[in-house]
């Protein structure tokens, strides 16, 4: 790759109140949001949380009800998709199946008059970056799905965009392609450098992937911040529940003096006592916060005895599915833990890491 050849040039994105009406149906709720230049930022929730449309506004490909979207210092609310110094990358590609992989590649590029030696020059530097050089004569119909991303990726770079924004690029692919292919676009974004706005309902694509993540719900900006931020403190129920995997454990319980009642065993509240006084909470506990006391013993673990209702095998760690008075929650522990279904275990709950929701409000207590 040339030295000159597509040079980072960073732009800033802006949501200032945005809103999206469709009739009745509000599908994007009042987003304020600022993506910083060259970030790789992730957009994710469920099907319907308002991710795609905010993407498609941005695009153009949707016009905004209200609110200002800006592209660096130029708002875009009335500005055609053609100029908007974007490339989109979709779920299904895109490719023209009669052209070659060359071709495909450099279509933007004849469309905007661009000089045939650019071309050339731009689509072997793409081709070089994504590892496409032997492919170029084929014709998509002769690519693996991988190779059809890539080819959908490299005419993105090939137009040398100010923004990219990558609508579920990988939804397509088998399991093991999409890992692989997660981390050839990390590895782009880094050669790359371009600001770029990524969708997709895919937590853990959005925890390796993202710069820092954006949790939609019904249309609402939930939170942003970086992947550890959102695990280690998410702001509400629903954010916690969505990040991680396996999710996270919740217990309904009753707060009495200082102690949350799970109804199984009494959460201490340290701290956090007088702000929830009179209210009932909801305990949080993340499956790898839930050790195997035999194993790993020590202080600030508090001990549950639980039945042992499933056990899964994932090579580098057990799964266990357990109960505690009729309380069913998930435990991440060492392959060197023994047990079997039907067995009963002593685990503790690690007290650093217990979260606390308001049942009424659902919003995080700290």
């Amino acid at each position: 790759m040339s030295s000159d050849a597509i040079l980072p040039r960073m732009v800033t994105v802006s949501y200032d109140h945005v809103v999206k009406r469709f009739d009745d149906v509000v599908a994007v709720n009042d987003l304020s949001l600022q993506v910083r230049d060259g970030e790789f930022l992730v957009l994710v929730g469920p099907s319907g949380c308002g991710k795609t449309t905010a993407l498609r506004m941005l695009a153009g490909l949707e016009e905004q009800t209200s609110g200002d979207i800006y592209i660096g210092d130029r708002c875009v609310n009335d500005v055609p998709p053609k100029d908007r110094d974007i490339a989109m990358v979709f779920q299904n590609y895109a490719l023209y199946p009669h052209m070659s992989v060359y071709d495909n590649i450099a279509f933007g590029l004849k469309l905007r008059g661009t000089a045939r030696a650019e071309i050339e020059r731009r689509v072997q530097d793409v081709a070089q970056i994504l590892g496409l050089e032997q492919l170029l004569r084929r014709k998509p119909k002769e690519l693996s799905g991988g190779q059809r991303q890539r080819v959908a990726v490299g005419r993105a770079i090939a137009r040398e965009p100010a923004v990219f924004l990558m609508d579920e690029p990988l939804s397509n692919l088998d399991a093991k392609l999409r890992i692989q292919t997660r981390a050839e676009l990390e590895k782009i974004h880094q050669r790359v450098g371009k600001t770029t706005i990524y969708v997709t309902h895919d937590q853990v694509e959005a925890m390796t992937m993202g710069d820092r993540i954006v949790v939609m719900k019904d249309g609402l900006l939930q939170q942003i911040g970086s992947p550890q931020e959102l695990h280690d403190h998410p702001v509400n129920l629903f954010v916690a529940g969505f990040i991680g995997a396996p999710a996270m454990n919740f217990f309904p319980a009753k707060v009495s003096g200082t102690t949350a009642d799970t109804g199984f065993a009494p959460v201490p509240l340290d701290g956090r006592a007088g702000r929830v006084a009179g209210t009932d909470v909801i305990v949080g506990v993340r499956p790898e916060d839930i050790h195997d006391l035999a194993r790993s013993p020590g202080e600030g673990k508090l001990p549950v005895e639980a039945k042992v209702e499933v056990v899964e095998y994932l090579g580098n760690e057990l799964q266990l599915h357990l109960s505690a008075q009729g309380r069913a929650f998930v435990a991440r522990v060492s392959t060197d833990t023994q047990t079997t279904p039907g067995a009963t275990i002593r685990v503790g709950f690690d007290l650093r890491k217990v979260h606390l929701f308001d049942q009424a409000t659902e919003e995080a207590i700290h």
